[in-house]
């Protein structure tokens, strides 16, 4: 027999004893003790007979059914329920339950100290550790990320990037070697996962440190990809978070060409921090430049925006102010 959690177990053996023994012993729990049941119900499917005698046995039970469970679990709690909850209640529970049942796979490691599942996984393949790391909320994988070998974090960074799609019998195989439970996926084919987007984030909410041997890294690796995540870790209208001070560095070293296209399609925000570290001078000049500026081609105005984001990146490097992170962190050294 497969080795079984507790919960799994249980979950089995109620299966087994069918909907009025079952009923009898869920009179008994509490709501939530019968959903975190349910739940585990509703992803059994059928049963050998030598399993569920095993389980009788631990139980200090005698089987006394058919070879197999020949009802499938989830219509098994359908016609279950009713009978032990009220009908409001019972309905809230089944809701639940499916709902948990369509979330992203990987659910339980969501509570696991990120410590601790650094460590768990560290062993494990690059590829197999990036199909789990992009499905984590952000915040967690990065920190994850950051508690693996440095070795290591560029090869996992560097998969992430690159992975488009994971067929479903591959995410199966992988939460079973962790020895998870993979939940049910909402729709059928393949996931779109990973992506330079991804990156990206779980980037921003790293140390700086860390962040910046992952990007040295990559950009050994491949410039062109580099650029992409840098491109998408800090946009335009993110010099809203630099101080006046670093501000005030920046336009020293950009030309009035680039200024005035690239606040053509930036925000309020962003114009009002960039005017209010001119002089009066400057400031009206710059007004009247965009004023008499007219349409302009958007091509032209994002080349602005990146080739000042390209200063202000150089400019960060110089320690002559820093760019606003994930992390919040200070917009100056």
């Amino acid at each position: 027999m497969a080795k079984l959690t507790g919960l799994q177990k249980a979950a089995a053996v109620l299966l087994a004893l069918g909907e009025q023994g079952s009923a009898q012993i869920l009179k008994n729990l509490t709501p939530q003790e019968i959903q975190k049941l349910g739940s585990q119900i509703a992803r059994l499917d059928t049963m050998g007979k030598d399993t569920v005698d095993e389980l009788l046995k631990e139980f200090l039970q005698n089987l006394e059914q058919e070879p197999t469970v020949q009802i499938p679990g989830n219509i098994f709690l359908k016609k279950l329920l009713p009978a032990v909850l009220p009908p409001e209640e019972a309905g809230a529970v089944l809701s639940k339950i499916e709902e948990e049942n369509q979330k992203i796979p990987f659910k339980n490691l969501h509570d696991v100290d990120s410590r601790v599942l650094a460590n768990f996984i560290k062993n494990e393949h690059p590829q197999t550790i990036a199909i789990i790391l992009v499905h984590l909320e952000h915040e967690k994988a990065s920190e994850v990320l950051s508690l693996l070998p440095e070795n290591l974090q560029f090869e996992v960074t560097n998969r992430i990037a690159t992975l488009e799609t994971v067929p479903p019998d591959l995410l199966r195989e992988v939460d079973e070697v962790l020895e998870k439970e993979l939940l049910s996926m909402a729709d059928e084919g393949y996931k779109v996962v990973g992506g330079v987007q991804t990156v990206a984030e779980l980037l921003n909410r790293c140390d700086r440190r860390t962040s910046d041997n992952i990007l040295q890294a990559l950009e050994d690796y491949d410039a062109e990809l580099a650029d992409s995540v840098r491109n998408l870790m800090f946009v335009f209208d993110d010099l809203v978070n630099v101080n006046d001070q670093g501000i005030r560095e920046l336009l020293k070293e950009i030309t009035n060409e680039d200024l005035t296209l690239a606040l053509k399609t930036a925000s309020e925000e962003v114009k009002q921090k960039i005017l209010k570290n001119l002089s009066q001078r400057a400031a009206q000049m710059l007004l009247e430049d965009m004023e008499v500026m007219g349409p302009v081609r958007l091509s032209d105005v994002e080349a602005a925006q990146r080739n000042i984001l390209n200063v202000a990146r150089k400019l960060e490097k110089e320690g002559r102010l820093i760019l606003a992170r994930g992390d919040g962190g200070d917009a100056l050294v």
